[in-house]
């Protein structure tokens, strides 16, 4: 056992213990450790699965748990020297993973596996994790020549430094800007959930009045609630130009010329593999089977929601105009939106709140999936975490056995990146020692903490996100694989993954499932019927236009990976808006340079995926609506057909196998109220 905690901890991450001083030399040591397994490995030439799969896949594990609670850490408790510590590790973890990707005898070793008589007597999982390590490898540039391999290997390495910087970016031109009011009557229309979570942003610093920030929290219940207009133009032109040339912090964190490079050396990587375009290169792990057929299913949604996307707009700009709004700028459209929801349906988002107290939700949330899933949820106390917020619970089964855990993070913070997301701790795998490692995920949510005296109060949107990340979760969890490359949601398409977590926000949206989530704060009592109707009656308000919102982005992401043939990137974005959108935003909006999810996610010629799985989940609905929203037959199917599985099959042949035939494109557009 070494003196670093990152090091051969057995059980969860030691998160009290770890400081930014072990980061690096715990990667150092590992990564030697991994290049002396491999040549280990090699000489000894046992190609066998346990004697090559098995005994690399370990000591990739060691890895993985020394440098994933570190960059967990860099997400939801970063402070500079975590920060610098991190990013020092990327180039190294580059380097290191394009030369085992390009390494010939490696190659050769499961080149040799895959063409022996063991391969026959592997199992379904380990034949797919063979094969796309296989696959991996060829991605990885292993046939390129040696001055190819060099420079592909440098492009890699930069690529990961650059990325990390844009992440920094954004998330420091976040925290920069912050509006200190002393003025109670600018906050005239903010709720008191928003009102008193300012209130204690300036207590923290030692502020008299109110704080707002752009945290999105924060952000949001200022475009949606204030009835200053000057307030909300401020903030928007703040949280629009963030990371870039222009606004309250023009030039300090701009990411312009770093997008550029990302697109450049994309392209430079993809072209050395031999791929026209990066976007190309990408589907090469995807369903999708050519960027034609991904352009084609996003513009042909497009055509079929934009007629409805511009009648909301003729509405709702008539209704403004009714209310004496002249004309609606950026910044009043989520405010006016929300207006007319109100108008139309009697309810609020704000309305609602207090119905949904977080302690309830939560319950809520875990009595659906035990009723459908079969499981059962139990906190643990006495775990080491990196908040005093986050809690720690056990996935048990009917035995009454520990199957997987999870952390949950729910509440916005200092240090803390913005939006929400689920991320894997431990994955679920046969060890060599023949002992099995069960699956621990992170559930990492940005919600307005409890603040004036009142417990957490999260909106209905907020409880759809928070189910969102619990499918996630649930697919990592519930896995039945023991190899690490198909265990949970590795080795799963990426435009398959959205699936579970689209899936999962159905339930939302059902009489049943509001009634087990709400519970008023103070007293108790369920959501009133007639509230619970105009939330149901309010599901598809504008819901064309969020289509082509979504549609714009996944568009403009394939097209920007495609080559840019000359265009600048801001080009590209105003062409897409020029045949898609039906709100243009004005010409100071830089949305693309804090558009994290392709510039330092994962999701890079994949934005698309959130729609293609959404045509997946619609469908897979469609079975529970059929069959039962809480029918515990068909959530066994689901668990065991497509949670279960995880990557051990393509995700088209786990689809076909739970709803007997392939999707089908209009459950989408029917949940969606948009008519095909």
């Amino acid at each position: 056992m070494s003196n670093n905690p990152l090091i051969d901890y057995t059980g969860l991450p030691p998160f009290s213990e770890i400081r930014p001083q072990h980061v690096q030399p715990a990667v150092e040591q590992l990564i030697a450790a991994g290049r002396k397994k491999i040549e280990q490995v090699l000489a000894q030439g046992d190609f066998s699965w346990k004697g090559l799969v098995a005994a690399l896949d370990e000591e990739d594990e060691r890895l993985g748990k020394a440098f994933g609670p570190a960059g967990h850490l860099n997400g939801v408790a970063q402070n500079p020297a975590l920060r610098d510590a991190y990013n020092a590790c990327l180039p190294l973890l580059s380097e290191y993973g394009t030369e085992v990707g390009q390494n010939e005898k490696l190659y050769a070793a499961y080149q040799a596996l895959h063409d022996s008589a063991e391969y026959n007597t592997l199992n379904e999982a380990q034949k797919k994790d063979l094969e796309n390590t296989l696959r991996d490898f060829r991605l990885s540039g292993v046939s390129l020549p040696p001055d190819k391999k060099a420079e592909y290997m440098e492009v890699a390495k930069k690529l990961s430094e650059l990325t990390s910087t844009f992440s920094d970016n954004v998330l420091d031109a976040t925290q920069s800007w912050r509006k200190h009011v002393t003025d109670e009557s600018l906050l005239d229309g903010l709720p008191d959930v928003a009102r008193a979570g300012a209130a204690d942003r300036a207590k923290e610093e030692n502020l008299n009045g109110w704080l707002l920030t752009l945290d999105f929290p924060s952000y949001y219940a200022v475009m949606c609630h204030s009835t200053n207009r000057e307030l909300r133009e401020e903030m928007y032109r703040a949280h629009v130009t963030r990371a870039s040339d222009t606004g309250p912090d023009a030039g300090k964190y701009d990411n312009s010329a770093i997008m550029n490079e990302i697109i450049e050396l994309r392209q430079q990587e993809a072209q050395l593999l031999g791929f026209s375009s990066y976007a190309e290169a990408s589907l090469e792990t995807k369903m999708a089977r050519s960027t034609e057929e991904v352009v084609g299913f996003l513009n042909d949604l497009a055509v079929k929601a934009k007629p409805q996307a511009q009648q909301e707009l003729a509405e709702l700009r008539a209704f403004a105009a009714e209310q004496g709004a002249g004309d609606l700028q950026p910044w009043d459209l989520t405010f006016w939106s929300e207006r007319l929801r109100e108008a139309r349906f009697s309810i609020s988002e704000e309305e609602l709140r207090p119905w949904f107290p977080a302690e309830r939700v939560i319950s809520g949330m875990f009595g659906i999936v035990e009723k459908v899933f079969g499981i059962d949820i139990r906190q643990r106390d006495g775990v080491d975490k990196w908040h005093k917020d986050v809690r720690f619970y056990d996935i048990v089964d009917t035995g009454g056995e520990v199957m997987a855990s999870f952390y949950l993070d729910m509440y916005a913070r200092t240090g803390k990146r913005g939006g929400a997301w689920m991320d894997d701790c431990l994955g679920r795998v046969r060890l060599k020692d023949g002992s099995l490692q069960k699956p621990v995920a992170y559930l990492t949510c940005n919600f307005a903490p409890p603040a004036g005296g009142k417990p957490g109060l999260l909106t209905h949107d907020e409880v759809v996100t928070l189910f969102h990340e619990f499918g996630h979760g649930l697919h990592h969890m519930l896995t039945e694989q023991e190899v690490s490359g198909v265990s949970g949601i590795s080795g799963v398409a990426w435009d398959a993954v959205e699936l579970p977590s689209q899936f999962m926000e159905n339930w939302c949206w059902t009489e049943e499932g509001v009634a087990m989530l709400s519970a008023h704060y103070e007293t108790g009592e369920p959501l009133p019927k007639d509230k619970l109707e105009k939330l149901l009656a309010a599901k598809n308000f504008q819901s064309a236009m969020a289509m082509l919102r979504q549609l714009e982005f996944s568009i403009f992401d394939m097209h920007i990976h495609s080559g840019l043939e000359g265009k600048t990137i801001a080009q590209v974005l105003d062409e897409v808006r020029d045949e898609v959108a039906v709100i243009k935003p004005p010409s100071f909006n830089r949305f693309q340079n804090s558009f994290s999810h392709i510039f330092a996610g994962g999701y890079a010629a994949g934005y698309y995926s959130y729609k293609w799985a959404e045509v997946l989940s619609a469908d897979a609905w469609s079975k529970f609506e059929e069959e039962g929203v809480f029918n515990p037959e068909t959530g066994r199917s689901f668990r065991e057909k497509i949670l279960a599985r995880g990557g051990s099959k393509e995700p088209m042949e786990l689809f076909i196998d739970f709803r007997g035939r392939e999707p089908s494109v209009e459950p989408l557009l029917r949940h969606s109220g948009i008519a095909a």
